[in-house]
């Protein structure tokens, strides 16, 4: 398992960006894949952008928000991020990042993901 701290999370107006950014505690960042999910109130933490290890040559953005979104990482740096950008009020939700020696166990159930960090809260006001 690996720690992982989000931060970045905010208040902001409708139209606005945020960067989110999720720092690892290992070293090793690099041979981990990585997630973030987000967990609106009273629905479910959804799978929403992958990273692949290493590299990150592998992408992916949850259809409904391609154009908007886009996920990288720094292994230099031992953090990813999360570029989020024309937000909607229909993005505010807990912010969740996670990590995975593999890439497919991102995007399976979330029980089976053992790393996770506290969470950052994304508000979007009209």
């Amino acid at each position: 398992q690996v720690q992982l701290e989000e931060s970045g999370g905010g208040l902001v107006q409708a139209g606005g960006s945020l960067r989110l950014s999720c720092a690892a505690s290992t070293s090793s960042f690099g041979d981990y894949a990585m997630g973030w999910f987000r967990q609106a109130p009273g629905k479910k933490r959804e799978l929403i952008a992958g990273i692949s290890p290493r590299t990150g040559g592998s992408t992916y953005i949850t259809d409904s928000l391609k154009g908007r979104f886009i996920i990288s990482r720094d292994n230099a740096k031992n953090t990813g991020y999360l570029q989020m950008n024309s937000l909607e009020p229909d993005d505010t939700a807990v912010y969740f990042c996670a990590a995975d020696r593999y890439y497919g166990t991102i995007f399976g159930d979330p029980s089976f993901l053992h790393s996770w960090g506290q969470g950052t809260q994304v508000t979007v006001f009209s």
